[in-house]
């Protein structure tokens, strides 16, 4: 690895082709073990020497790789810190009772096992299928299963027939689950399911979607809409680093949280300019999908997409006109293969400018004088695919200064064959005949690492509340008062807190030691988010172990370098008890005993998403369904922060100026009052 090339990378950037079997081949060379691995990503230097470097107050940290590897046909875990400055193994540890992250390469071998396996070639046979080149699978990590616990690494697939190479197979259900071995590469177990002692035929009927059969039906009368800039983008790329109206930020990728939002500042022109900290780190940091049909093998369905996958390894090769329209920049994504090998995921990464609609509006009704500003918006994105599902992520940022996390969900549903005496409801919804999907919920886990103004921060939670005073009081003589009532959230035991919707509930992130000139209150990013649903799994469960981060909408945490990820580094395979974590800890240990959250340096952890019942219309497939948080400066900017973007000149004329007779000093119209802007 040239030294040239790691002094030029940005400390933040992800590996790159030539560090990754760099770093593998310095750890084949540090032990005699026989590896194959799991992982190989960037290991980010602690905060407070990035933190220094970035104030030119500290060298440049070394960069270094967080290596994950399996000792070859076995489940053995071992953890490496390998330092590509120095070109040294800084640790090498065995991590007992460890399971990693499913890798691609793990999930596509699972669909040849289960074709060649004799007890599935006869449950097969059994349910009509001879020809097993029509048979395919869905392959997902077992979530946790008592008879084999983390002893062994295992997949259950979920079983599916196509009638031709095209046909959807989401529409052809089977009704067992052959679990396999990942490191023994052998199905061990199928599991069954009977109804009143039958088996489940095999839904026939056919629901495609591709052109291949429905093309016919394209609509002639949808126009193109294209999307043009003459004269370029408004953002500069620097590489990695983005600079936009204001906005400046790092664009990270890691095949777990894929993208990574870090040193988040803006060059605040009501400070002279000044680069002002928004935020260290953003991330999707994990994410639960819980089925709710409570008969087996349903109860093990529950994907962390984020754990137990990786949705940076799970990302599409982004297209354009296609899944980005416009002026696109683009950056691949890298991550690690078995072999140490680095793979490239073209295109991995799209950013463009968009419309965003009306930025600020005023009409004077006594001139009809009108001034409009239109909004933009700079999109980073990636869109990954999770077997049956699609996420698109979208960071939006705001010409206003707010920051939106959006997620549109598509894809198919995950659909299993109902019994000729069963009913869908109430666990779900027949969306073809004699298909069922079940009801699930998607709860995404944003990391949120702020640096308002400087590191140490407090945060309280906001609450619309009536007057105490009761109507006709001196206090409230007419009855119409009300306000924001202010908490702030001193320990970790406070600040695990939950939605409301009856008081509008949100989360202002402060720095204490900064208060805004005219607003008298301290300056805040707002973290806004009227959809976060709660984990409907019953304490007790599953679910409710596993998923512990999801128990609450919201958690505060003091900041450590090492707690990332909020169910745990490991998760796949793991109970959520605390007896079996063995060091591998969750946000559910970090908050067990209370710590001071106030004026200091914290992590925030949102959950948000959506409660899902399937209807007809996702099938075959699924429309868009988006769900979305907001970070909004509140009393951070002095006045509005988009006072310095050109209103627009539109060519309309003003309704109330004609119907109204509003005219000048000598009695006319002019041109200048027909113009609805200026």
């Amino acid at each position: 690895m040239p030294s040239k090339d790691v002094v030029a990378m940005h400390p933040l950037d992800p590996l790159s082709v030539s560090e990754i079997p760099f770093v593998a081949d310095l750890l084949r060379q540090h032990t005699p073990l026989d590896l194959c691995f799991n992982t190989i990503t960037l290991h980010e230097p602690a905060k407070t020497e990035l933190l220094a470097y970035f104030e030119s107050t500290g060298p440049k940290p070394d960069r270094k790789a967080l290596v994950i590897a399996l000792e070859k046909g076995t489940p053995q875990v071992h953890e490496a810190i390998v330092n590509i400055t120095t070109s040294t193994v800084e640790k090498f540890a065995y991590r007992p009772g460890m399971c990693p992250t499913i890798s691609l390469e793990d999930l596509e071998m699972v669909e040849s096992i289960v074709r060649s396996d004799p007890g599935v070639i006869e449950q097969c046979k059994i349910l009509g299928v001879e020809d097993m080149s029509k048979v395919y699978c869905d392959a997902w990590t077992i979530g946790f299963d008592k008879r084999w616990g983390a002893k062994r690494r295992m997949q259950q697939a979920l079983m599916y027939y196509r009638e031709s190479p095209m046909d959807n197979q989401y529409a052809h259900p089977l009704d067992f689950c052959p679990i396999v071995d990942t490191d023994a590469q052998k199905v061990i177990e199928i599991d069954i399911r009977s109804v009143n002692g039958e088996r489940t035929p095999i839904p026939n009927k056919q629901y495609n979607y591709l052109p291949e059969f429905v093309a016919e039906t394209y609509r002639p009368d949808l126009k193109p809409i294209n999307i043009t800039q003459p004269e370029g983008v408004s953002f500069q790329m620097n590489g990695n680093e983005v600079e936009w109206t204001g906005f400046k930020f790092h664009i990270g990728f890691n095949a777990r949280e894929g993208i990574v939002l870090s040193n988040i500042r803006y060059a605040d022109p009501q400070e002279g300019g000044k680069d002002r900290s928004m935020f260290y780190r953003l991330s999707i940091a994990e994410m639960v999908v819980p089925y709710g049909e409570p008969s087996a093998p349903h109860h093990r369905k529950h994907a962390f997409d984020v754990g137990e996958y990786g949705m940076g390894a799970m990302t599409n090769s982004l297209k354009l006109g296609c899944d980005c329209k416009g002026s696109i920049h683009y950056l691949d994504g890298v991550y690690s293969n078995r072999r140490g090998e680095a793979v490239v995921i073209p295109q991995a990464i799209c950013i463009h400018e968009e419309d965003a609609g009306i930025l600020f509006k005023h009409t004077d009704f006594r001139d009809g004088k009108c001034v409009v500003a239109r909004n933009r918006k700079l999109v980073v994105s990636q869109v990954f695919t999770a077997a049956n599902y699609e996420y698109c992520i979208y960071w939006n940022f705001f010409l206003d200064g707010t920051i939106q996390v959006e997620l549109k969900l598509t894809g198919m549903l995950n659909t299993y064959c109902l019994h000729p005496t069963e009913e869908a409801a109430p666990w779900g919804t027949e969306v073809g005949e004699r298909i069922t999907a079940h009801n699930h919920q998607h709860i995404f886990c944003l990391r949120i690492d702020p640096q308002v103004d400087g590191v140490n921060n407090s945060v309280m939670q906001s609450d619309a509340m009536p007057s105490p005073h009761p109507a006709g009081s001196e206090e409230n003589p007419y009855g119409n008062a009300f306000f924001c009532q202010k908490t702030v959230l001193k320990t970790t035991a406070e600040a695990a807190c939950d939605y409301n919707h009856e008081t509008s509930r949100t989360w202002d992130i402060v720095n204490p030691s900064k208060m805004h000139p005219t607003a008298k209150k301290p300056v805040a990013y707002k973290i806004v988010s009227r959809e976060s649903p709660r984990l409907l799994a019953q304490p007790g469960s599953l679910v409710w172990n596993r998923a512990g981060f999801a128990r609450h909408t919201f958690w505060v945490t003091p900041y450590k370098d090492d707690q990332l990820y909020p169910a745990g580094r490991y998760v796949p395979q793991t109970s959520g008890l605390e007896d079996d974590l063995e060091g591998n800890f969750n946000i559910i240990t970090w908050t067990k005993e209370a710590a001071n959250i106030e004026n200091t340096d914290v992590v925030c952890w949102l959950n948000f998403g959506l409660t899902h019942f399937p209807r007809a219309e996702d099938f075959p497939v699924m429309p868009t369904e988006p769900v979305s948080i907001l970070l909004r400066p509140t009393n951070f900017f002095k006045q509005n922060p988009a006072l310095d973007i050109r209103p627009l000149q539109a060519q309309g004329e003003s309704q109330y100026a004609f119907e109204n007779g509003k005219e000048n000093g000598n009695g006319e119209v002019t041109e200048a009052m027909k113009k609805c802007c200026v």
